[in-house]
């Protein structure tokens, strides 16, 4: 890897060390400390990640048209900000408050730092985002580690030791970013008259629409470990230590199995297609272990097991999304890319916490694996018009431009 990928894989890893201080806890720390209802907590949690998919729109727009390292420097200043607000003022109006501030910061940093990773080494293609992907899961692992320790002395420390990581990220990026800004490329004209002209594209856009459909479903999913399943554990005696191993487990597993994931997809798996249909089957047994677990052990193989999918199909996203991608376009379509993943994270808790409220973690569960199917159907169906151009343009049938 180049040199310039690495100092984004850094970022990444101090970035969401920072961010994993206080997302795991989070549905415990207002359940439990503010004694809000698990609805209310999933509403507070919606409100927080809608404020990141503004974030992460504006990321990817500002990504392609002031540049990178302004995006980064602009996202941290207010990520920092709000988490040392928060260190002073965490009662409940407050924190929602400032929830939505870090919201909106952090989601700005992510579309710029994958945009940058797919300007800095385009011809690594995957490995620039499978990078980034294990980047941001080392940090997960460092900061849910960290975060349980941290808790588990006085909950008030976490808000501050955030703050703390988001100073490093600012340093890294002041430092470490500037010489990159040059690497961007010049965004193409977004005249209403020319997109007429530029069928192709729009298409590529519709594409990715239809493939994150799925995507968010698999969020939505995904989201409930960090919301509803944390409480669930908790009512079921499982420490808050050790519900952080969970995590731990998550990101070191990540970054241990990499090459053996690597090797798995070279010998068995040649499209990116078909890597999203394994992981995806894979999240399907990940819920239905957990739809019977009820001791830690279990809930350890269900990580384990939805860890295992991850891996195949978060990569692979961005990566898609790249290819489409315009020249010009990488921040705006990175940031789609993690607006819907936000937007997953918005509706799962809600959702999670309704199903939960109303009827059981069970239920809840068996909903999820059938939703999985329509991600199924959304994978399957994404690039169908592409096909179609590419074939008609070999028949030179095509009545556009290419």
């Amino acid at each position: 890897m180049p040199k310039a990928l690495w100092l984004l894989v850094i970022g990444m890893v101090v970035n969401v060390t920072g961010a994993s201080f206080i997302w795991p806890l989070n549905t415990i720390y207002m359940h439990q400390e503010l004694g809000q209802s698990l609805s209310v907590a999933g509403l507070v949690l919606m409100l927080n990640a809608g404020a990141g998919v503004i974030g992460n729109l504006i990321g990817g727009h500002l990504f392609d048209r002031i540049g990178g390292y302004k995006t980064l420097l602009f996202g941290i200043s207010i990520t920092m900000g709000s988490a040392f607000v928060l260190v002073f003022f965490h009662s409940f109006y407050y924190y929602v408050a400032l929830l939505m501030f870090l919201g909106l910061g952090a989601g700005m940093t992510f579309p710029a730092l994958y945009a940058f990773a797919g300007t800095v080494w385009p011809e690594g293609e995957r490995k620039a985002f499978n990078a980034m992907y294990v980047a941001q899961n080392v940090g997960v692992a460092l900061g849910t580690a960290l975060a349980g320790v941290v808790a588990s002395v006085r909950f008030d420390f976490v808000f501050f030791a955030n703050g703390l990581v988001y100073v490093l990220f600012l340093l890294l990026a002041i430092f470490g970013y500037r010489h990159l800004q040059a690497k961007t490329e010049k965004p193409i004209s977004t005249n209403i008259f020319e997109q007429k002209k530029k069928k192709p594209q729009r298409t590529g856009l519709y594409a990715l629409l239809i493939l994150l459909s799925g995507y968010l479903i698999c969020w939505v999913a995904y989201v409930q470990w960090q919301s509803t399943i944390s409480v669930h554990t908790q009512q079921l005696g499982i420490s808050l230590s050790q519900y952080s191993i969970l995590w731990t487990i998550n990101g070191t597993m990540i970054v241990l199995a990499q090459p053996l994931l690597s090797f798995f997809i070279k010998r068995w798996i040649h499209t990116l297609k078909s890597q999203i249909y394994t992981g995806l089957f894979i999240f399907m047994i990940s819920f239905f272990i957990l739809s019977q677990a009820e001791q830690f052990t279990m809930f350890i193989v269900a990580m384990v097991v939805l860890t295992i999918g991850e891996m195949f199909v978060w990569p692979a996203i961005p990566t898609i999304a790249h290819k489409l991608a315009p020249k010009g376009k990488a921040g705006y379509y990175q940031g789609i890319v993690n607006s819907v993943a936000t937007g997953g994270r918005m509706i799962g808790p809600l959702l999670g916490g309704v199903l939960a409220d109303l009827y059981s973690m069970t239920i809840l569960f068996y909903v999820l694996i059938a939703l999985f199917t329509l991600a199924f159907v959304s994978t399957a169906c994404y690039d169908f018009q592409l096909k179609r151009m590419k074939k008609a343009e070999e028949t030179k049938s095509f009545p556009y431009p290419s």
